[in-house]
C-alpha cells in the first residue's frame, strides 16, 4: 500500500501524462468493490440482528443495547459532520468526475426517500443495487429469523455466506496496492502535488474527531458510570495492538469477549453487546463515513444544502449498521451511501484511496473503544457487571 502511493505520487509528479493513464487501475478497484456492496451488507445486518437471538427473551438488554448504539453512533456521525464542515479538507481540489459515474437521482424528497425504500421485489433490491432496499431487506430477514425455530441454523448459514463474501473481499484488497497507485497516479498527475495538502487535511480531521470522540464522549460515559477510561484501554492494550497491525477491529473480536468477561461483565452480556456492535455500534466507521462522504463533495465542488447534510446524516444511520467491521468496509459503505443519496458523484471516493488505508487504522481503533465502553455501560444497566472484579482487575493498570 505505501509502496503503491509514493510510486503514484512520483508517477504522477514526474511524468503526468503516463500517470493519467493509471486512471483503470483505481476505476477497476472501485468498480469491483462496488460489485459486492448488497452481498456484503444483506450478510452482515442479517447476521448482526439474527446474533441478537430472540427478541423476546433478550429484549431488554437487546433494546438497551440497540438504544445505546444509536444515539452514540448518531453522535459521533454528527461530530464529524461539524468538523468537516468547519475545516473544509476537500475545498480547493476542483476534482471533476466522469458523468458514468455519477449516481443518478433526482433531488430526494420525504415522502418519495422513504417510499424508495421499499423494493418492488426482494429480487429487484439486489438486482437494482439499491442499498438501503437491500438493507430494509435484511431488517425484515433478521428480525423475522428471531421468531422461527430454525432461525439459528439459518444465520449460521448466511455468517458463512457473509464469510465467503469477506474472502472476495480480501481477494479483491489484495490488489489494493495497485488500487491505490492507479488512484495516487491519476489524481496526483492531474490534479498536481497540491492534492497531498487536502489528502493530508482529511486524515487530519478523521484523526482529530476520533480522539476527541474517544477523550472526550466516551470518557464522558465511561466516567458517569464509574469506570476508568484510560485503565480500561490499557487493559485492552494486546486488542488495540491487533488493531492496529491488521487495521480491523474484527480480528481482536475474540480477546476482546475474554477480556471483558475477565473485566466482570457477565458473559451472556458480552455475548449480545459484542457481536452486535461490530455491526451496529462503529463509531470510527460513522465519524469516517460523515467525514469522507463530506470531502468528496467539497473536492468535487458538489454544493450540499442543510436539507442535503441532513438526508446524509439520516442516510448514514442506517448504512453504518451494515458496515463491515473489516478492512475496506467503511470504503464499501461509503460506497453504498453515496449510490443511496445520488447527490454526490460515486467516482470520487478513488480520491481516498491512497490514504483509505491509514484512516482504516484509526476507525477500527476507534470502533474497539467504542464497543469496550458500550459492554461494560449495559453490562452496569443490567446489574450485570461485577464492580468489584472491575475494580481489583483495573487498579493493575
Amino acid at each position: 500500500m505505501l509502496a503503491g502511493i509514493l510510486l503514484g505520487i512520483v508517477l504522477g509528479i514526474v511524468n503526468p501524462p503516463l500517470a493519467l493513464q493509471m486512471k483503470p487501475l483505481g476505476d477497476a478497484f472501485v468498480k469491483v468493490i462496488r460489485m459486492i456492496i448488497a452481498p456484503i451488507i444483506f450478510c452482515t445486518v442479517v447476521a448482526g440482528i439474527g446474533s441478537i437471538g430472540d427478541m423476546k427473551k433478550l429484549g431488554r438488554i437487546g433494546g438497551l443495547a440497540l438504544l445505546y448504539f444509536e444515539v452514540v453512533t448518531t453522535f459521533a456521525l454528527f461530530i464529524g459532520l461539524v468538523v468537516v464542515s468547519l475545516a473544509k479538507p476537500g475545498e480547493g481540489m476542483n476534482a471533476t468526475i466522469p458523468k458514468d459515474y455519477t449516481a443518478p437521482g433526482a433531488p430526494v424528497h420525504t415522502v418519495d426517500f422513504l417510499l424508495n425504500i421499499i423494493p418492488d421485489t426482494v429480487v429487484s433490491a439486489f438486482s437494482k443495487g439499491e442499498i438501503l432496499q437491500v438493507l430494509f431487506v435484511a431488517i425484515l430477514f433478521g428480525v423475522a429469523l428471531g421468531h422461527l425455530e430454525i432461525g439459528k441454523s439459518i444465520v449460521h448459514a448466511v455468517e458463512s455466506l457473509g464469510k465467503v463474501f469477506f474472502g472476495i473481499m480480501e481477494i479483491i484488497m489484495k490488489a489494493a496496492p495497485l488500487g491505490t497507485f492507479g488512484a495516487m497516479a491519476y489524481t496526483i498527475g492531474k490534479f498536481g502535488v497540491k492534492t497531498l495538502l487536502p489528502l493530508a487535511k482529511l486524515m487530519g480531521c478523521v484523526i482529530l474527531t476520533s480522539a476527541l470522540f474517544v477523550f472526550i464522549v466516551l470518557w464522558f460515559i465511561a466516567r458517569v458510570h464509574g469506570v476508568s477510561l484510560w485503565k480500561l484501554l490499557r487493559h485492552l492494550e494486546d486488542e488495540f495492538l491487533i488493531v492496529l497491525g491488521t487495521s480491523s477491529s474484527e480480528a481482536a473480536l475474540p480477546g476482546l469477549m475474554r477480556r471483558l468477561e475477565e473485566l466482570g461483565c457477565a458473559k451472556s452480556v458480552v455475548g449480545l453487546v459484542v457481536p452486535s456492535g461490530y455491526s451496529f455500534n462503529l463509531d470510527g466507521t460513522s465519524i469516517y463515513l460523515t467525514i469522507a462522504a463530506m470531502f468528496v463533495a467539497q473536492a468535487t465542488n458538489t454544493h450540499l444544502s442543510y436539507w442535503d447534510e441532513a438526508v446524509l446524516l439520516l442516510v448514514l444511520m442506517l448504512t453504518s449498521k451494515g458496515s463491515a467491521a473489516v478492512t475496506g468496509g467503511g470504503f464499501i459503505t461509503l460506497a453504498a451511501t453515496l449510490s443511496s443519496l445520488g447527490t454526490v458523484p460515486v467516482g470520487g471516493i478513488a480520491l481516498l484511496l491512497g490514504v483509505d488505508r491509514f484512516m482504516s487504522q484509526v476507525r477500527s481503533l476507534t470502533n474497539l473503544a467504542g464497543n469496550a465502553v458500550a459492554t461494560v455501560v449495559v453490562a452496569k444497566w443490567e446489574n450485570e457487571l461485577d464492580v468489584k472484579k472491575m475494580a481489583e482487575v483495573l487498579s493493575r493498570r
